[in-house]
């Protein structure tokens, strides 16, 4: 096979020998560059290819492509000065060392239309795809839990932590699986062989969508383990490497029933899924090498690796903040009541605000209640006492919550709406103390000058029309109509009420404004203009 792509291998040692091997494979071997001779001598004799310094390379015309395979802490300048030279670059894992210098390399390359690609092997393994192809499609369900194992005893480094050096490659895969940025990383980590360089490390990834994952790496390990396990609602798969090939893919089918309320595991065997058997290295090589010829973006370009190594930084700053020395806490007198001032608001000195929350002027917090964290209130609001509200709850104008109501994630309330006192708002429909089910809350929405009375409960998953009633203690299951009475458990419509708050008799005039209505369908109430 010959290629009109010519490629140049920087660093041809450990790992990138096996880079000289595909690329003459592939007919598009040029060049090999290394200190060691005696390396470069042995792996020409074998695969052909020219020796040459890197600066040689960078000047020839008839290379095209660099592939690097130098330490870590070589990768940014290398890669920089190939750009420079207007090649097209393939930089093994990671990208940089620093998330400035990666950003760098990716501007830069963008700007002189290179190719500028980073080796996240696994993408390119025919088992991660068809597992990514599984997910996509829907099979496991909605994904939940990820978590990735890569342990083995060595190679032990010293230029680089066991972070750094294996986690790479189990970063990207989970990121293309799960398909966003961890909003949270943390880490921790083992030092046993030396008292700087993590032997052994745990990052934990929590994602904006509920999606929670675990990298567990270690070269301290009895035995050597690369498996990737990705758990869903409706199944669950296993990529385990170190299995024979037509057993590397296994797809759990387990399900979890509820019986008297109480969650039952139904287990299944599993299911080996055929994938066509080829060398991931192979594939990754031929993508650079395509992605030359064609100029397509590649798979895990300057940016994945980005993305990559930013979730690396965050891991790696976690370690290095567990082991710094912590201050003492603050005495609990000292923290302020109220994160922020705010001009115009009422705010009782029993109160809490945390940071990160909204106030619209002229709005009143009254006795120990407490406003979490990224929440936002209107103008005009008015909370009575022991009220709790949030996180991540949305408030419009003129609202009014009375005494002992928690408004929790998940709830929003328009402009002008009654929460009448202790009255109750769900987010789950089947809680459990010992059971965490934060990535099961349901939204409920409360439309414009709805009404709410005394210990109403509003059950999640759930929309109250605009000016629609709910009397005290019912319990409301179901999507409320727009101006809507309703009582009883669980809540019916017993009648109509008016935007003024009068029950609308046979004639559907309010009795107090004159406003007539219509019944435009069963359960459809629209005013007459």
């Amino acid at each position: 096979m010959t290629s009109d792509i010519r490629v140049a291998v920087v660093g041809c040692g450990y790992w990138g020998k096996n880079l000289v091997r595909n690329f003459a494979e592939l007919g598009a071997l040029e060049a090999l560059v290394d200190a060691h001779q005696p390396s470069v001598e042995a792996l020409i004799a074998k695969h052909g290819g020219r020796a040459l310094t890197f600066e040689q390379a960078l000047a020839d015309p008839k290379v095209n492509g660099v592939a690097i395979a130098a330490p870590a802490a070589l990768h940014y300048t290398l890669a920089k000065q190939a750009l420079e030279a207007g090649k097209h670059v393939f930089v093994e894992k990671p990208l940089a060392l620093e998330v400035s210098q990666a950003k760098e390399l990716c501007a830069l390359a963008e700007r002189l239309d290179r190719r500028l690609m980073v080796g996240h092997l696994l993408q390119y393994h025919p088992i991660f795809l068809e597992l990514k192809k599984l997910v996509r499609e829907g099979k496991l369900g909605r994904l939940q839990y990820v978590y990735s194992n890569r342990l083995n005893l060595g190679k032990i480094r010293r230029e680089e932590d066991i972070l750094w050096s294996f986690a790479p490659h189990d970063l990207s895969m989970i990121l293309s699986l799960i398909g966003s940025e961890p909003e949270k990383v943390e880490a921790v980590g083992g030092y046993y062989l030396h008292d700087a360089i993590a032997d052994v490390t745990t990052t934990h990834l929590a994602f904006p969508g509920g999606e929670r994952a675990h990298v567990f790496v270690s070269w301290l390990h009895p035995f050597k383990e690369q498996k990737l396990v990705v758990v869903g609602s409706d199944a669950m798969a296993v990529f385990d490497d170190g299995e024979a090939w037509d057993r590397k893919l296994l797809l759990y089918p387990h399900k979890v029933e509820w019986k008297d309320n109480m969650p039952v595991p139904v287990k299944a065997d599993a299911i080996p899924v055929v994938v066509p058997q080829d060398e991931p290295l192979k594939q990754e090589c031929l993508h650079f090498i395509d992605c030359i010829r064609t100029g397509a973006t590649p798979r895990t370009d300057g940016r994945e690796g980005l993305r990559v190594l930013s979730v690396l930084a965050r891991a790696a700053d976690s370690l290095l903040q567990a082991r710094l020395p912590q201050p003492a806490a603050v005495p609990e007198v000292t923290k302020p009541r109220v994160a922020k001032t705010y001009p115009g608001v009422t705010i009782h000195e029993s109160a809490y605000v945390d940071a990160g929350v909204e106030i619209g002027e002229g709005s009143k917090i009254w006795h120990f209640s407490h406003v979490l964290g990224n929440v936002s209130l209107g103008k005009n609001v008015n909370i009575g006492q022991n009220v709790v509200i949030g996180p991540k709850v949305t408030v419009g104008n003129n609202v009014k919550i009375q005494n002992n109501v928690s408004v929790y994630e998940g709830v929003t309330l328009e402009d002008g709406v009654f929460c009448g006192p202790s009255c109750v708002f769900t987010n789950v429909n089947n809680p459990r103390s010992e059971i965490a089910r934060k990535s099961e809350y349901r939204p409920t929405l409360v439309k414009r000058g709805a009404s709410i009375g005394a210990n109403a409960t509003i059950v999640c998953g759930h929309t109250l029309g605009e000016y629609s009633f709910i009397a005290a203690g019912a319990v409301v299951a179901k999507d409320v109509p727009a101006f809507a009475l309703m009582a009883g458990v669980p809540a019916k419509r017993i009648g109509w009420m008016s935007h003024a708050g009068a029950k609308l008799g046979a004639d559907l005039v309010c009795p107090e404004t004159g406003r007539r209505y219509r019944e435009a369908g069963p359960n459809k109430l629209e005013e007459i203009a």
